[in-house]
Formats: structure tokens, sequence, C-alpha cells
């Protein structure tokens, strides 16, 4: 269990470091919102914050299913009624 932890934090570590910098945007968003820095607008902000908040809700939501997925799933304490006697499997 260990190892597959230090395997999952390595990994995402290495995909954090290797991200690289992509501008990919339609054409008429580039244009509004390059012109709209240029002119003293705000609006370009907005349009970041609102590509956060579509960013940011399908994982907070993933978090909250995996929140209520593991409350509802996890093990609880059970007691087994087992013989004391040796078992013979062969």
């Amino acid at each position: 269990m260990k190892a597959k932890l230090i395997y999952l934090f390595f990994t995402v570590a290495i995909l954090f470091i290797s991200t690289l910098s992509v501008n990919a945007q339609c054409a008429m968003c580039t244009i509004n919102a390059e012109q709209g820095v240029k002119n003293g607008n705000t609006q370009a902000a907005g349009l970041n914050t609102g590509v956060i908040y579509l960013l940011v809700i399908p994982y907070l939501l993933a978090l909250v299913v995996g929140i209520i997925w593991y409350k509802k799933y996890r093990k609880k304490n059970v007691e087994l009624n087992m013989k004391s006697e040796p078992l013979n499997l062969n």
C-alpha cells in the first residue's frame, strides 16, 4: 500500500512538473480578450474567471461523490465468531 502511494505521488508530481504553456482558444475569444485588455476593459478578467469555474466544478463534483462513496462503503468494525479449533485444509 505504501509503495502504491509513493508511486501515485511521484506520478502526480511529474505531471505537474512537465506541464507546457499552451495558447488554445477560439479566434473570437482571443480577439475579444486582447482588445478588451488594450482598451482598459475588464471583460477579459471575467472571461478568465468563467474558464476557471468551468474547470473546477467537475473536480469538485467528483470530490463530493468520492467522499460520499467513501463514507458510505468504508469497512465498519465487524466481529467474527469463528471456532477456536485449528482448521485442517488437507
